[in-house]
């Protein structure tokens, strides 16, 4: 009996424990820029390997219209922005294949837009 009470508890315990671990990809946090500006060098370079990679990445395979430089992602970035805002299964939702990104994300982008899109 006790034997049955300490296998019950261990997989209680290893489901338990299981259910910890997310299986998606955790993601690093948004680096913070120095100050409150939001900058394409510090913050969107990094969302955008983040959840553009490898698709709008030529030199990791991507073949979409590559966003791996300031001047693609400031000419874009309307689009861009429509594109994320939009739900899981209507036309043009971005990032393809993946969850919608979180409200807090997109707000960065929408910031970095309003701020003029600065470079550094």
């Amino acid at each position: 009996m006790k034997k049955a009470l300490i296998l019950l508890f261990c997989i209680v315990s290893v489901i338990t424990l299981s259910r910890c671990y997310s299986s998606k990809k955790a993601v690093a946090a948004i680096p913070e820029a120095s100050g409150s500006a939001i900058t394409y060098d510090v913050q969107i370079k990094f969302l955008m390997n983040e959840y553009c990679s490898p698709c709008h990445f030529p030199e990791k395979g991507g073949n979409k219209k590559p966003y791996d430089s300031y001047a693609s992602v400031k000419t874009d970035i309307d689009e861009i922005i429509r594109r994320i805002e939009l739900n899981p299964g209507q036309k043009g939702f971005m990032p393809f294949k993946r969850s919608k990104l979180s409200d807090s994300t997109i707000l960065v982008f929408k910031q970095w837009r309003d701020l003029g899109v600065p470079e550094k």
